[in-house]
C-alpha cells in the first residue's frame, strides 16, 4: 500500500505548516548570516598557476576569470582512462545549462579536472556539458585547491585584482549541495530524497543512499553526444 501522511482537517494542516514556516524563516534568516560572514572571509593572495585551456594553450589562472573580477571553480574528479566519470561530479554539473546570468555579477563559472584536456574535452562533449573546462593535470593548482587526484571533489572562489589572485572560499562533500536546484526540489517533495540516512515517517520509501542518483551514462543520454 502506498505509504501516506496523516489525513487532517485544512485548519489543522495550516497550524502545521504555520509551525513549520517559523523554522524555515529561520533557516533562511541563518543562510543570509551565513552568507554575510562568508562576504568577510579573509582572503588567501595565491602564487601564479598555469592551467590548461581547451584549445590546448597554457593559461594563467588570472586568465581564466576572462576579464571579470570574480570566478567559481568547480573541481570534477577525475579518475584516468574511465569512460564514465563520477556520476555525483556529472550530475551536479549537468544542471548549469545556463550560467549567463553571472555576467551580471562580474563573475564567470569554470569546471578544472586533473584529466588531460583531450579526454577532458571529450568528455564534455559525450555528457553534453556547455560550460568552459580547464585541465589542471600539470599544473597543482588542483592539489591544493582540495581536489588532489584521486582525492575528491571542491568549489572553490576567487577574487582577481589585476594579474592578482585571491581565493576567498572553498567547500566540498555536502557543502555543495547548496549550489544544486535538485536537492532543493527533491526535499520539498512528500517523501524527500528517500534515502536510508534521513528521518522520515515509518513506512516512507527509503532505499540505499544514492541508488535513485543518475548514472554519468544516463545524463549522457539525456543531455550529450551520443557520437562523441
Amino acid at each position: 500500500m502506498t505509504a501516506l501522511p496523516n489525513v487532517v482537517d485544512h485548519d489543522t494542516w495550516q497550524a502545521e505548516l504555520d509551525a513549520l514556516r517559523v523554522r524555515e524563516k529561520a533557516a533562511t534568516r541563518e543562510l543570509d548570516a551565513i552568507a554575510a560572514q562568508r562576504r568577510r572571509l579573509p582572503a588567501v593572495r595565491l602564487p601564479d598557476y598555469t592551467l590548461k585551456s581547451e584549445d590546448g594553450s597554457d593559461v594563467s589562472l588570472a586568465e581564466v576569470f576572462d576579464g571579470r573580477t570574480q570566478l567559481i571553480t568547480y573541481h570534477h574528479m577525475w579518475t584516468p582512462g574511465n569512460t564514465w566519470q563520477c556520476p555525483g561530479c556529472t550530475g551536479l554539473t549537468s544542471q548549469y545549462a545556463r550560467l549567463d546570468f553571472l555576467d551580471a555579477y562580474d563573475a564567470r563559472f569554470v569546471i578544472v579536472t586533473q584529466g588531460p584536456i583531450d579526454e577532458v574535452l571529450a568528455y564534455k562533449r559525450r555528457v553534453g556539458n556547455t560550460m568552459t573546462w580547464y585541465s589542471t593535470a600539470d599544473s597543482p593548482f588542483g592539489a591544493d585547491m582540495g581536489a588532489a587526484p584521486g582525492a575528491g571533489f571542491a568549489v572553490n572562489t576567487f577574487l582577481r585584482d589585476g594579474d592578482t589572485v585571491y581565493r576567498s572560499w572553498h567547500t566540498d562533500g555536502r557543502g555543495t549541495e547548496q549550489l544544486a536546484y535538485t536537492f532543493g526540489l527533491i526535499d520539498a517533495l512528500p517523501y524527500g530524497r528517500q534515502e536510508e540516512w534521513q528521518d522520515s515517517p515509518e513506512g516512507w520509501p527509503q532505499s540505499p543512499t544514492y541508488s535513485r542518483w543518475p548514472s554519468s551514462k544516463d545524463i549522457a543520454a539525456s543531455y550529450g553526444d551520443p557520437n562523441a
